[in-house]
């Protein structure tokens, strides 16, 4: 008898001890705490049974402050502190291969269009970037580590955002071909027009009712790192994520011009989405070369030198 009841206490604390080590994975969507203002499911008129609707929302990132960034330099909460980094400008090296890329991946989809292309177009190089973001754990996962491939691009310089902008209205229309040529006069111009501190992104799915593992760690800690993989090339860019809502009243003039932007050239290719989305700057602050063998994720911006 004494055996039985010892063997039930073990498998008890067993179950205990099991429980503890296993999370409720109850709501998986969504983080561990509440983020958004004005939060709320809107109903779609056309169906009777009040099924199919959208969230409604925005949000402010406070662990971003971009103040100082007319000075250079970008503040955010990294690692549970708050730490100013000075933005870096990307490498001669990597601006001839992304530009260069990009304008190889257009004249494939120029191929393709003209029936000469015998295969689709490549997706990888800069275009798509893995980015690794931690911070935050979603109720569906152990871990708080993320990657993610994302579509990444360029934001024209401050003075030339408009310019550039107002250049996509005035061909909105225009067929893809023509669309193509666009694209392609900006990448030819490069570190002319660009602004060689940043990169960005939409976050095009975490809303109210569902957060990306990608959203919820960037709202916590914006330090994030950045992967091109385009054999032989392979780049890594250690950056601040700055997420922009594009209903968020607080936005500054310029971060309503950028989120803007973000969408416009997105939808300028891809067609026009039903809603904007949320835009991301990418503000880098550290340059590694991972490409073998020389590469091998050595720093190259900051050099070790200047520190």
């Amino acid at each position: 008898m004494q055996r039985i009841l010892l063997s039930l206490v073990l498998l008890a604390a067993g179950i205990a001890v099991s429980g503890e080590r296993i999370p409720d994975f109850t709501n998986p969507e969504l983080g561990m705490e509440d983020l958004w203002n004005d939060a709320r499911w809107v109903p779609d008129p056309a169906d009777p049974a009040g099924e199919r609707g959208r969230w409604t929302g925005w949000f402010s990132q406070d662990a971003v402050d971009s103040r100082k960034l007319a000075e250079g330099f970008i503040r955010a909460r990294v690692e549970g502190e708050w730490q100013e980094y000075p933005l870096v400008t990307l490498p001669e090296d990597y601006l001839d291969w992304n530009f260069t890329s990009r304008l190889q991946q257009l004249g494939e989809y120029r191929e393709m269009l003209t029936g000469g292309a015998r295969r689709s177009p490549t997706l990888s190089g800069p275009h798509s970037g893995m980015v690794a973001t931690h911070g935050a754990q979603r109720r569906d996962t152990h871990f708080t580590i993320n990657n993610a491939v994302k579509g990444v691009g360029w934001l024209p310089k401050a003075e030339k955002l408009a310019e550039v902008a107002e250049l996509f209205r005035r061909t909105w229309d225009d067929s893809l071909t023509r669309k193509l040529a666009v694209l392609e006069s900006l990448y030819r111009q490069g570190a002319e027009l660009f602004d060689l501190t940043k990169q960005t992104s939409l976050e095009l799915y975490a809303r109210p009712g569902f957060e990306t593992h990608t959203f919820l760690n960037q709202m916590s800690d914006p330090g994030v790192t950045i992967v091109f993989l385009d054999m032989p090339k392979s780049y890594e860019l250690r950056c601040i994520a700055q997420m922009l809502h594009p209903e968020n009243p607080n936005l500054t003039d310029y971060e309503k011009q950028v989120v803007e932007y973000i969408n416009m050239v997105h939808d300028y290719f891809h067609g026009k989405a039903p809603r904007p989305a949320i835009g991301v700057i990418y503000h880098v602050v550290q340059v590694f070369d991972n490409s073998p063998p020389r590469g091998a994720g050595r720093r190259v911006v900051p050099p070790y030198a200047e520190e």
